[in-house]
């Protein structure tokens, strides 16, 4: 798939250990198969995002495991329970993935489409203010 990388992300992936530039590379990857016109960008100095009409995502190495943090006010449905903290969060959930462990990229996939749906809506803090 081809799309815009930054150079700031490419930079922050590439410093990690291979399995979090495994981890990292392949979120990055579905992030931009949920939307062409989605865009990365480095927030808070060093942390890469996925935007589009708002966050979509971000990316954060640990010493343990890659967190993935979805920026959807709770709203976005996860059927396949992939979500792993945050539930009940006002702002967003998160996804911890650990060495070795594979990602469920269908439902990755289906959480992103579902954010960015909602941030085209007008944002998940639009949208929960209708209900």
């Amino acid at each position: 798939m081809a799309y815009e990388a930054d150079p700031r992300v490419d930079a922050y992936i590439d410093a990690l250990p291979a399995w979090q530039q495994a981890i990292c590379a392949r979120v990055r990857e579905i992030a931009h198969e949920a939307d062409p016109e989605l865009v990365e960008t480095i927030k808070r100095t060093v942390q890469p995002y996925f935007v589009l009409d708002g966050n979509v995502a971000a990316l954060l190495a640990t010493k343990d495991h890659v967190n993935v943090f979805l920026y959807d006010g709770g709203m976005a449905p996860d059927p396949d329970g992939i979500i792993t903290a945050g539930h009940g969060n006002l702002t967003g959930r998160q996804i911890a993935i650990y060495e070795g462990q594979p990602i469920n990229g269908r439902a990755l996939l289906a959480l992103f489409r579902a954010i960015i749906a909602n941030n085209r809506a007008g944002g998940w803090r639009k949208l929960k203010a209708r209900e």
